[in-house]
């Protein structure tokens, strides 16, 4: 089920429905006084069997989007690989997790954190991976900070005895939100296991990571819910930058992609005033997983291949950027491309009892 956010009117939904020659079905739900439309994302059996491609999903609001739905994508793989591709609509990458793992689909897309669960815990594996503009299937988790602090000081003053990760001690963290991947999983991980931060509370319980930031930055530390001013890596640096916090937690392009060319945002500063202190370790782009012991050698290298052959052409390039926000996928594996992530990662405490 897929929900139309407040405030669209029932006539510009038909309208483009119409225009975009959607078959929808639409219905209303009264959801404490606010009236959303329905739209239906059902999935359907392969009509051929034996040449059949299903992928699990997660369903969002902006399915509601055409541009955003991904039949886009299971019609295009079709014609690409010339199976049967219908889409397995799940609720979330634990859910997208176990399709996968139970043989209800055959591959499922989803971020970092729930890849590196698939594949440490229930044996799933990489089939590709989102490539970024730079050609690289990884991004660099940084701390960025202002050029007038003791932290950019201390970074580069050639100075050995000056660590800026240990002046981070007190200081308000920007987060890009609750057990992401570069804007906690990975610094955390990092300051842990380097000996910087302490754990705070029950090593077996995830929650002891929430007290362990406060414990080692501040009280006042930002670890904001999807949705809010400073969620995600925008959200973060927009954090650092009108003086919220003293250190944004983010990937190593955010202001290249927030705070230059004509669509800066007007909270940012100048780029000089930023300074990227040296990397806490890679996290992976988003990958296809898939299981191993459902899907024949013969079908992988076929769905390899066409998820590649996606970028080849406008409309794939367009279908990628839309659903999946990449320009192209390649051909991986999971011990080059979650290897080094799970070594990041492993010092946070709780993360695979709560992943499990």
């Amino acid at each position: 089920m897929l929900l139309l956010g407040k405030g669209m009117k029932a006539a510009t939904v038909t309208d483009w429905a119409v225009k975009n020659k959607a078959i929808l079905m639409v219905g209303v739900l009264l959801c404490a006084g606010t009236i959303y439309m329905i739209f239906d994302v059902d999935y359907e059996e392969c009509d051929d069997q034996d040449n059949c491609l299903i992928v699990a999903f997660e369903v969002q609001d902006t399915y509601l989007i055409w541009d955003k739905n991904p039949q886009h994508l299971a019609d295009k793989l079709s014609t690409i690989t010339g199976m049967d591709v219908e889409i397995f609509p799940v609720t979330d990458s634990g859910a997208a997790i176990e399709a996968v793992r139970l043989g209800n689909a055959d591959i499922a897309f989803m971020d970092g954190a729930a890849a590196w669960l698939a594949w440490e815990v229930y044996g799933l594996d990489v089939l590709a991976a989102e490539e970024k503009a730079d050609g690289r299937v990884y991004y660099n988790a940084t701390a960025w900070v202002k050029a007038d602090s003791d932290m950019a000081e201390a970074y580069l003053d050639d100075d050995d005895t000056t660590d800026p990760f240990a002046l981070m001690e007190g200081k308000n963290s920007c987060h890009t939100g609750w057990l992401k991947s570069a804007g906690m999983l990975i610094p955390m991980g990092y300051l842990i296991g380097n000996g910087y931060a302490e754990v705070v509370g029950d090593e077996n319980e995830i929650e002891s990571l929430r007290d362990t930031v406060y414990g080692f930055f501040s009280d006042d530390s930002s670890i904001p819910e999807g949705g809010t001013p400073y969620s995600s890596y925008k959200g973060a640096l927009r954090c650092l930058s009108d003086g919220t916090g003293d250190v944004a937690l983010a990937k190593d392009s955010v202001v290249n992609s927030y705070c230059t060319g004509e669509d800066r945002y007007e909270w940012c500063l100048d780029i000089d005033e930023y300074v990227m202190l040296p990397a806490f370790g890679q996290a992976p782009s988003h990958p296809a997983m898939y299981n191993s012991e459902v899907m024949d050698e013969e079908t992988v290298i076929i769905v390899q291949e066409g998820l590649a052959k996606l970028g080849d052409d406008d409309e794939g390039r367009e279908i990628l950027n839309d659903l999946l926000n990449t320009d192209g996928m390649v051909v991986a594996n999971s011990e080059d491309h979650l290897g080094t992530y799970a070594a990041a990662i492993s010092n946070v405490p709780g993360i695979q009892a709560y992943f499990e």
